[in-house]
């Protein structure tokens, strides 16, 4: 698959061919086959990413590379686990990766399809108790990226420029606590993958909002992949050793 995409990215003019590995990688037993493998098929490096560097790759797709002017916090809300990273005009982005996810709090909360109100008020007490070891700050913005953000924002509606209030965000947990994950699917055009665990996701959510004290978050559809590309573009093949740099916008 991946040899067809570098194939693909030539016939297409591509100067230059990226693979990067997450999470998944990282935690794999066989990650150094994994690289060996897709390296002599492709004939493409694959960076297999640390948790500081995906989380600056996703603050450049975020802020497309223009400057940080004021302390903004981005977040990752995956399955397993979340990613946050700070970054302000005068300090080194600080990153961290918290083994907090959507589908691990549900595991660990939920017997029940639709969850009931004791189950997510039991998620979003777990997760205000992880988010106490996020990064330290206190950042004046909070941006979302990735599957929770972009299907919460389909549950609530008309949500002006993509900005959920912390309010929109119980309420999307109410909404999505009263009916069972195919319908939710049905009503909301929910990711099928997403449904079942997108309540947990917004707890999660509410819980961040509520550790740093900020009334909203805007949810932004860029972030690693997007982030990546402008890195690349900007550094050339030694983008990983500028990232730091980078994270704190080069465009004018």
């Amino acid at each position: 698959m991946l040899g067809r995409y570098a194939d693909q990215a030539g016939v297409l003019g591509a100067a230059a061919v990226t693979f990067i590995g997450t999470e998944p990688i990282r935690r794999a037993a066989d990650a150094a086959v994994i690289v060996h493998e897709v390296t002599r098929a492709t004939r493409v490096p694959i960076h297999v990413l640390s948790h500081e560097e995906e989380a600056y790759l996703t603050i450049i797709g975020v802020t497309e590379g223009q400057p940080v002017t004021h302390e903004t916090l981005v977040v990752d809300i995956g399955g397993g686990s979340s990613e946050f990273c700070l970054v302000s005009a005068d300090r080194p982005p600080r990153a961290a990766g918290l083994r907090l996810g959507s589908a691990r709090l549900t595991t660990a909360h939920v017997d029940h399809d639709p969850p009931r109100w004791d189950e997510i008020e039991a998620m979003y007490a777990a997760a205000l108790e992880a988010v106490r070891s996020a990064p330290p700050g206190q950042p004046t913005e909070i941006v979302a990226v990735g599957g929770t953000a972009s299907n919460l924002l389909k549950v609530v509606p008309e949500v002006p420029d993509g900005v959920l209030s912390g309010t929109q965000i119980t309420e999307a947990m109410r909404l999505l606590g009263s009916i069972p994950a195919a319908q939710a699917i049905e009503r909301y055009a929910l990711n099928p993958v997403r449904a079942r665990i997108l309540p947990a996701g917004a707890a999660i959510l509410a819980a961040i909002l509520e550790r740093y004290g900020v009334p909203k978050v805007r949810v932004s559809h860029a972030g690693i992949r997007e982030g990546t590309i402008l890195a690349v573009a900007h550094a050339g093949p030694a983008w990983r050793d500028h990232l730091i740099d980078l994270a704190h916008g080069w465009r004018v």
